[in-house]
């Protein structure tokens, strides 16, 4: 039975890396939300992808001391999970409703709502980009601006949708098991990364494998569910009011996906950032490839960095991969324009 809309909250005294557990009561259930930082600064909030939690999805990032300034300085961040999928998260009740991906987006109402948010930042990978874009739709007043990883718009298209049945079935009989896990990796990282019969896998790779064995195959099922009766909200992305800084792989599976978001945007509020030799989750494979974009991003808020530290030899991104337009003072804040991180060649 669903729980009242009234949220309740209920303070666990967990410390992960500086942040504090929070679980609050929504009307489709409990979410576990972890905040780090200073709560009187703006709101970052995060959402990851199918299958993973902050710990998996956004530690790579957080762990770029260049990026971890930049975000941590301006913001106080609040990691939501996806019911279910927070650390030591028992398996959902079979006699829970199913949540939808509309019920996901007014549960991100709700934590505002609690917390006393007004308007917030918001950072989603994959699936947790089209949640976020969803919620920007129905609640564009509480929403400053967008970043997303890798987002879906569309609903699944035919081999999505046979991947994620496949997928589907193999959870529902044999929970977390190794073909699941590596349909995932697939889905989460380049090949380079996943390693090979030649190349060992990555230590990325084999951390997120060992987290995905804390996940439960029930909790993760029921987002995978409802990501893959997701409806195709393309229509309503021209009606956006907030800047957007799209960030895609080009090895990623769903980077023509991310290329026909940005056709769909108005090319006034959004940007994208191709970048170069990696898959879905660029915030681990490559999260230094996203800390120019969203210097330049956040200083249409006026916002900064404390301190101007030396670019990292790390980063593929460079002046000199962007385009001119968004490094000139008139693009700022909302003339931001699509750009990329490679760099053409003539053939």
């Amino acid at each position: 039975m669903a729980e009242s809309n009234d949220s309740v909250f209920v303070d666990v005294e967990k410390i992960y890396l500086g942040g504090k557990e929070h679980h609050v009561r929504t009307g489709c259930g409990s979410v576990s939300v972890i905040v780090y930082g200073d709560q009187d600064k703006p709101a970052l909030i995060t959402y990851p992808d199918l299958a993973l939690n902050y710990m998996s999805c956004f530690q790579g990032l957080f762990f770029c001391p260049e990026v971890a300034s930049l975000l941590v300085h301006n913001f106080c961040i609040y990691h939501i999970s996806p019911p279910g999928h927070e650390l030591g998260a028992a398996p959902i009740s079979p006699d829970d409703p199913l949540p939808s991906v509309d019920d996901l987006a007014d549960q991100i109402i709700e934590v505002l709502n609690y917390f006393g948010l007004g308007a917030v930042m918001c950072m989603g990978v994959t699936a947790g980009a089209y949640i976020l874009t969803l919620f920007a739709m129905k609640y564009r007043q509480r929403v400053l601006g967008l970043i997303l990883v890798s987002p879906l718009c569309k609903a699944p298209s035919w081999t999505e949708w046979l991947y994620n049945k496949v997928m589907s079935n193999m959870l529902y009989f044999y929970g977390m098991c190794g073909l699941v896990k590596e349909f995932l990796l697939q889905r989460y990282f380049s090949k380079d990364v996943r390693g090979s019969a030649e190349v060992p896998e990555s230590d990325i790779a084999q951390a997120c494998r060992g987290l995905l064995d804390e996940r439960q195959g029930i909790n993760v099922l029921r987002f995978l569910q409802a990501i893959t009766r997701r409806p195709d909200i393309t229509s309503g992305l021209k009606k956006l009011r907030c800047r957007t800084l799209v960030f895609v792989g080009d090895n990623s599976p769903f980077h023509s996906e991310a290329l026909h978001m940005i056709t769909k945007l108005d090319r006034r509020y959004s940007a994208l950032v191709e970048v170069q030799a990696c898959g879905s989750m660029v915030t681990e494979e490559q999260p230094h490839a996203m800390l120019i974009p969203m210097e330049y991003f956040f200083m249409g808020y006026g916002l900064y960095r404390p301190c101007q530290l030396s670019d990292s030899p790390r980063s593929p991104l460079s002046p000199s991969c962007i385009s001119p337009e968004l490094l000139s003072p008139e693009s700022m804040g909302l003339k931001l324009k699509p750009i990329k991180t490679r760099v053409s060649h003539e053939v």
